[in-house]
């Protein structure tokens, strides 16, 4: 058991230049229906944010501690981990995104940005159903709408094979990229973190500009342990299927980074956070006027953390991008389907890419605190959904556990009640157990825009 998670998790903290400070064991049988490993790799990426805690706290201590892994509730945290009480959580995904069948395959709609969607009703006209849009995209093929769409300033993918993906320019670009492009920047002053045991990473400042899905679950891993998570959104942004969900043990502010009043608060923020998270595409920032320059001469030390969907070379490297949608690009959504002997496409059972992404960025985060404690500097780092996927595909060729997940229980949820900006729910237990180390959040989930743009 666990064989799996073990090479997986061993291969990501490589990758991310992690030393051995701990070991990490898994419980719990069974496995979520995919023809890939997903639930020895949501368990393989939860650990391996774990073991970055794990190396955190040796540095302070000097003292080598285990964690344990629950391989169901690892399962469970990578679809949703809020149980709404009295209330329901908004749709996750607008009405006409979705599969749709062209002249010659399939494609993906991603639609639940309205920018996104006008983009996408610019080339096949305006739709109210999936019934309507399905007669519109019909007689496309599904290369030229995909392109159709990206041209506009929309979002789609083509469902490829995971050959063709193999072969064509983005793919090759993407498996010639490391799991995470780190560099180390410049020497900083004396952090003074203290590092208590029971909240690791207490007293430290997060500045989370990220979005649905991937960075949100790495802020809120983050959070867990102690951090100071404030999140910045634009005025007028919102995703309420998801909110409730990953807002967990962080405050919420808007700024508008056009506006110059709400630049010099943004600048403010900036030179008093420790660990900066983006998930801009590639160059957003630097238009803004806070490219990587900036952002190390506003906060010298910063640790900055950043991630896209299509990898950081190539001709798609600027492509908008989302979890679903490399599911199709890279062969994923096709093999499932084949897999399951279906008619259309077939993804993961959950969004395995944003949340492995999520947490290979929380366990980067945290390794750049400890090597600024060990050395002073500070840290770049650069993740992908595309890499992060290719990670997952080279899993399948071993034998992964077909036993059915155990369905969840009570015992499965934490007995304390969540005041949530909704109301009232409850949320999964700790899919990760250090001992004297709580993985708990010091605030309900709260709606974005919700408190004031300040460091406590």
């Amino acid at each position: 058991m666990s064989v799996i998670a073990n090479a997986l998790a061993q291969t990501a903290w490589t990758a991310i230049g992690g030393n051995e400070s701990g070991s990490v064991s898994y419980v719990a049988v069974g496995g979520l229906p995919s023809i890939y490993p997903v639930t020895d790799f949501a368990s393989a990426m939860i650990a391996t944010a774990a073991q970055s805690v794990l190396e955190l706290l040796r540095t302070r201590d000097g003292q080598t501690r285990t964690a344990t892994i629950d391989r169901r509730l690892a399962s469970f945290w990578f679809g949703l981990s809020i149980r709404p009480i009295g209330w329901k959580l908004a749709p996750p995904w607008d009405p006409i995104a979705g599969d749709y069948r062209t002249s010659d395959g399939w494609i993906r709609l991603h639609t639940n940005a309205p920018h996104h969607r006008i983009a996408a009703e610019k080339v096949l006209g305006a739709h109210t159903d999936k019934e309507g849009m399905a007669r519109a995209i019909a007689g496309w093929r599904k290369g030229d709408l995909e392109r159709a769409i990206i041209e506009a300033g929309g979002c789609a993918a083509e469902m490829r094979i995971a050959a063709e993906w193999a072969e064509h320019v983005q793919g090759l670009a993407v498996a010639n990229e490391p799991l995470a492009h780190i560099w180390k920047t410049d020497s900083a002053p004396p952090s003074g973190w203290a590092i208590p045991p029971q909240r690791p990473l207490k007293g430290l400042r997060v500045l989370d500009l990220t979005r649905v899905l991937a960075g949100p679950v790495a802020s809120r891993f983050l959070a867990a342990y102690g951090a100071d998570v404030l999140r910045i959104d634009p005025p007028g942004w919102d995703e309420p299927g998801v909110v409730p969900e990953v807002t967990l043990g962080k405050r919420c502010a808007r700024l508008d980074l056009h506006c110059t009043n709400d630049r010099r608060i943004f600048e403010a923020l900036l030179s008093r956070a420790d660990i900066l998270l983006h998930g801009y595409r590639p160059s957003a920032l630097d238009r803004l006027g806070f490219d990587s320059v900036t952002r190390r001469s506003l906060s010298p030390g910063l640790i900055d953390v950043c991630l896209d969907a299509y990898g950081w070379s190539g001709p798609w490297a600027s492509r908008r991008g989302f979890d679903s949608l490399v599911q199709m690009s890279t062969g994923i959504a096709d093999a499932g389907m084949r897999w399951r002997n279906a008619d259309r496409p077939v993804p993961l059972p959950v969004q395995a890419l944003d949340h492995a992404t999520g947490y290979l960025m929380a366990a980067m985060a945290v390794r750049g605190v400890t090597q600024r404690l060990i050395q002073g500097n500070g840290t770049e780092a650069r993740l992908s959904l595309a890499r992060t996927a290719k990670l997952l595909v080279e899993a399948c060729a071993a034998d992964a556990d077909i036993t059915a997940l155990a369905a969840e229980t009570s015992a499965d949820l934490c007995p304390t009640i969540e005041a949530t900006d909704w109301g009232q729910a409850r949320r999964l237990n700790p899919p990760i157990m250090i001992d004297g180390t709580s993985m708990l959040w010091d605030h309900p989930a709260c709606k974005l825009g919700s408190a004031e743009p300040a460091w406590h």
